[in-house]
């Protein structure tokens, strides 16, 4: 994959699941061995508030990642869904809030992310008063069952204000309607855990449910998108600020197209700073890229 002007490979990476070791369903190496029969390379342990002992465990040919879900209590009588990769396997599971937890894992040598924060009721001004995030869930598989999977409009809310966080897309896996709906691609030099966690720490992915990108980058002011076949590409702004390149029209138009690549000049964009790319395919499958500057 082309990104940002690096010839990077791209993993395929489950960042965001449970297994018996707190809610979920599958005991770890079965919920293991699920992702590798799916072609995933990279799989993360994310278990509420305990981590687990990768190190002991057969990888299946997959990366293994040590991660775990923090829970520190919130604004307004919420609770943080904090999603930490990277970090220790014995990794403390309790905190008495959000900023203490993103400084440990920080200074662990790992890397964090809000989960799902149209679920837990967070809004993006909560987000906004915490330091040293990584980024958000764009989209949370396991979040459908009460509407609320798609955390886009708090991930525009954050960029409108500045924040230019990247996305994750995640199953959040507890049972089987959760499992492969949703990944993160990894732009990584390679498939070791420390090169994975420095392009997660870096923006180096893209999250999906299916649709890929293989280039994503400006040059001389010339933005420039290459991917899987989309019904729809559109670049999304700051405020109402964007510009759409491809969308299905209705059958009365009699016109319907597929489209694989977006190639625009900024400076002839209706854009204002900062955007990202996203894409739906026929099936109504979205990809998303991270907010870009040119």
């Amino acid at each position: 994959m082309i990104f940002k002007g690096r010839d990077l490979p791209v993993f395929k990476a489950a960042l965001h699941t449970h297994t018996t070791v707190s809610d979920g369903k599958f005991a770890p190496a079965e919920l293991l061995k699920m992702y590798a029969r799916e072609g995933f390379d990279v799989f993360a342990y994310t278990d509420h508030k305990k981590t687990n002992p990768i190190s002991s465990y057969a990888n299946e040919g997959l990366t293994l990642i040590s991660g775990i879900e923090l829970h520190p209590e919130g604004p307004h009588g919420t609770q943080w869904h904090l999603l930490a990769l990277g970090v220790p396997e014995d990794f403390p599971g309790e905190w008495e809030s959000a900023q203490a937890a993103i400084n440990s894992v920080n200074a662990s040598g790992g890397v964090i992310f809000c989960a799902h924060p149209e679920w837990c009721g967070i809004t993006s001004a909560d987000i906004a008063e915490l330091t040293g995030l990584a980024g958000l869930e764009v989209y949370n598989r396991s979040c459908i069952n009460c509407g609320k999977a798609d955390n886009e409009t708090v991930w525009n809310e954050l960029t409108d204000r500045g924040i230019y966080y990247p996305a994750l897309a995640v199953d959040d896996t507890h049972s089987w309607s959760h499992f492969a709906f949703a990944w993160t691609m990894i732009a990584a030099a390679e498939r070791s855990v420390p090169a994975l966690i420095d392009a997660l720490k870096n923006g180096y992915f893209y999250a999906t449910q299916g649709p890929e990108f293989t280039r994503l980058e400006i040059v001389d002011g010339l933005f420039t998108a290459e991917f899987t076949e989309a019904e729809e590409a559109v670049l999304i702004g700051i405020g109402p600020s964007g510009h759409l390149e491809a969308a299905p029209d209705y059958p009365r138009h009699g016109n319907y197209k597929l489209v694989t690549k977006l190639v625009q000049p900024i400076e002839k964009t209706w854009l204002e700073g900062p955007f990202r790319c996203r894409i739906r395919d026929k099936h109504g499958h979205y990809a998303w890229s991270p907010v870009l500057t040119a």
